[in-house]
């Protein structure tokens, strides 16, 4: 067996399970806010082309995907973050992948060099604290060491890169980013993107950029900023040391058709490519057709929009009067803050009114980062996942409210 697999940590759903075993929730009607599954309606574009393309299963894919596929992503990507047409060429820059879970964990498992080590010590992954738990799993199966940058109140839940000390740079050879951010729903301005690149290329280690909530936000006129943007506006045309993953999930509420792509340095993605002919991964013929259709379609995307805004316009008027709670930047989780521990406050919340939420110490590690100080991030916060319709968000505030009162 591998020997790293000891390493791994419970997934934080198990954790969950664990949590609410042997209650009987007080109230009737289980509210679920735990778990990030879009529930808005697929869009029909997408399932009209599944039943149009359903002969297109008798064909073997190619790993690196039909070339309409990645040509849609390319005008996609260049339109949505304004990027120059003539530094991202579909042929060379753009990888489909079968989701991003998929993609960020095999990304490690290609990239991480677990024989390149300074002074004995394996190689460092950087990872935000709170996280992504697939960042640390990745990690731990290619042969690397988790590092976990705070990313959490006393930052604004951003990552301070400054903080973090020239010998943890050394060691680098991988960093995660999450922007907009799972589960605190932050965004990364650009200044701190031109860093990290700068940073980057100093010490020459590769940034993989999580982006798959980018599409979820608030204000039209203000999307997130993309890695592959910062990179353009600072002159690095060739995307270098700069990977984004991107999904259909969350933007077109499509988590069913494990669809998404990676993008960035044509040299890394010659490398992905390499690694998953052989992880046989190719996605198949009908869902690389429905993925076109999807791509080129922003109507259904700005309507997922208006409703994740009146979700949490509705939840947000709600919990304000009981609770210090305010919109995130960007994505569809409510960061919440609890007047006590997270995990007490979970159980009890399940139990008195039949509503799961994710702890937040589920989604961090307890790290002191040459503090001294042991010190979990994500502690006396939980996550909530406005996925549900809007009716039964509302009445999941309004017992979450009762709850709090």
């Amino acid at each position: 067996m591998n020997p790293d697999l000891h390493k791994l940590h419970p997934y934080p759903f198990e954790k969950l399970a664990a949590l609410k075993a042997g209650i009987t929730p007080e109230v009737e009607g289980h509210i679920a806010l735990s778990i990030g599954e879009p529930k808005h309606a697929a869009p029909e574009i997408v399932l009209q082309t599944l039943r149009d393309k359903q002969g297109a299963y008798s064909q073997y894919p190619l790993t690196r995907g039909m070339d309409a596929l990645r040509e849609a992503i390319a005008d996609w990507l260049i339109q949505r973050f304004q990027l120059p047409e003539n530094t991202l060429d579909a042929s060379r820059h753009i990888l489909p992948v079968n989701g991003t879970r998929e993609a960020l964990f095999a990304f490690a498992q290609c990239c991480v060099n677990r024989e390149k080590k300074l002074a004995g010590k394996p190689p460092l992954v950087l990872m935000p604290n709170p996280f992504y738990q697939i960042y640390e799993g990745a990690t731990l199966l290619a042969g690397g060491e988790p590092y976990y940058y705070p990313t959490g109140s006393d930052t604004g839940y951003q990552p301070d890169f400054d903080a973090i000390d020239e010998t943890v740079w050394q060691r680098c050879q991988l960093i995660y980013i999450c922007s907009p951010g799972n589960p605190t729903g932050s965004v990364i301005d650009e200044t701190t993107l031109v860093k990290l690149i700068q940073l980057a290329r100093q010490f020459d280690f590769i940034i993989a950029a999580d982006e798959c909530y980018s599409e979820i936000y608030f204000d039209e006129t203000r999307p997130p900023t993309g890695l592959l943007q910062a990179a353009s506006h600072c002159g690095l045309s060739d995307y270098k040391n700069c990977m984004v993953f991107h999904s259909l999930s969350k933007r077109s509420n499509l988590p069913g058709l494990r669809s998404g792509f990676v993008a960035g340095d044509a040299a890394l993605i010659q490398s992905f490519l390499l690694y998953r002919t052989y992880h046989g991964c190719a996605m198949p013929p009908p869902t690389q057709y429905a993925s076109i259709s999807a791509w080129q379609d922003e109507t259904h995307v700005q309507q997922n929009r208006h409703y994740y805004r009146e979700k949490f316009a509705a939840v947000i008027k709600i919990l304000r009067p009981v609770i210090d709670v305010n919109y995130p930047d960007a994505g569809f989780y409510l960061w919440l803050k609890t007047p006590y521990d997270d995990t007490r406050f979970a159980q009890q919340l399940y139990q008195s009114q039949n509503i799961s939420v994710l702890p937040g110490s589920f989604l961090s590690r307890e790290v002191d980062n040459n503090t001294g100080k042991p010190v979990n991030p994500g502690a006396r916060h939980v996550r909530l996942a406005l996925v549900a319709p809007l009716d039964e968000c509302v009445m999941a505030a309004q017992r979450i409210k009762l709850f709090l009162q």
